[in-house]
């Protein structure tokens, strides 16, 4: 049977498929739109199966606020050209949503989650099949605070949500602002882990013991070492990025404030990215689409 324009375009609306994958896909079934709708899905699933194993180290950071908490998310495809596209961020910005609302307890159970009929995941699936590229959640957190909820996003590829208790909102946006900077670990010493300390203290001990000086004074020099090493991670420690005479430990003081946590997030940390001809990636592309 012929396949009308009118066909293709309620399907494509629906779908949000191209429009000859629509053609196509309506052909291939008669012209049931029903049927048709249904083998694109499968179609998103394949494609979704063959590009997930490709290195996707772009994306976005998106933080939402809640009434109670907030959420920050990481979505990641292989290409600024779709981290910059509006269907990616409008995807990246329904899961953050998600999380504000529904808290769940981890990866696999939110792409469960529905949204508009369907579940994140097969969502996921869509987007793969329509974009051509491999796109993850990658990671989120929730963070329901005991002070207040203090958001900053860098450009979407740095995300920020500090807990923090005094102060006034341009405190909190000037601490959210170094915690992006300055990438602290930990809030202070204390909350550092104990085998790390220990780890750096051994290595340290093993740096110093060489100097040829006495126990004693090895010593000292080991835990002033330690001392700047943790000032170095912790926020408590850093010297604030807005003034070079105080350390965000005095600051917080100063205004009697106190940070209880945070959560920072930047696009593709961690991922390692391999080195690639972008004219050969374009070209595979192209011919995959053909």
């Amino acid at each position: 049977m012929a396949i009308t324009a009118a066909q293709v375009k309620a399907l494509r609306e629906i779908t949000g498929a191209g429009m000859m994958d629509c053609k196509r896909a309506l052909t291939e079934t008669g012209g049931d739109a029903e049927a048709a709708r249904n083998l694109l899905r499968m179609k998103g699933a394949a494609a979704a199966e063959k590009k997930a194993g490709r290195a996707a180290a772009e994306g976005v950071i998106v933080v939402v606020e809640g009434r109670q908490a907030a959420a920050i998310v990481e979505v990641n495809c292989e290409t600024d050209f779709v981290a910059r596209r509006q269907e990616f961020r409008d995807y990246a910005a329904s899961v953050a949503q998600i999380v504000v609302e529904q808290d769940p307890a981890e990866l696999a159970a939110l792409l469960a989650l529905r949204t508009n009929g369907q579940s994140l995941e097969q969502t996921r699936r869509e987007a793969v099949a329509r974009v051509g590229e491999n796109i993850s959640v990658r990671r989120f957190a929730r963070v329901q605070p005991r002070g207040t909820a203090v958001t900053y996003v860098h450009n979407n590829r740095i995300g920020v949500v500090v807990d923090m208790e005094g102060g006034d909102e341009e405190l909190g946006r000037n601490i959210a602002m170094h915690v992006a900077a300055m990438r602290p670990q930990h809030v202070s010493p204390g909350d550092v882990p104990a085998e790390v300390v220990e780890r750096e203290r051994a290595f340290l001990t093993e740096q110093a013991s060489g100097s040829g000086k006495p126990p004693q004074i090895v010593e000292r020099m080991v835990e002033g070492r330690l001392r700047k090493f943790l000032d170095g991670i912790c926020l408590s420690g850093q010297v604030f990025v807005r003034d070079s005479k105080l350390t965000v430990g005095k600051l917080l003081a100063s205004r009697k404030a106190r940070v209880h946590g945070f959560a920072r997030f930047e696009v593709g940390e961690g991922i390692e990215r391999r080195a690639a001809d972008l004219a050969a990636e374009v070209e595979a592309q192209l011919r995959e689409h053909r």
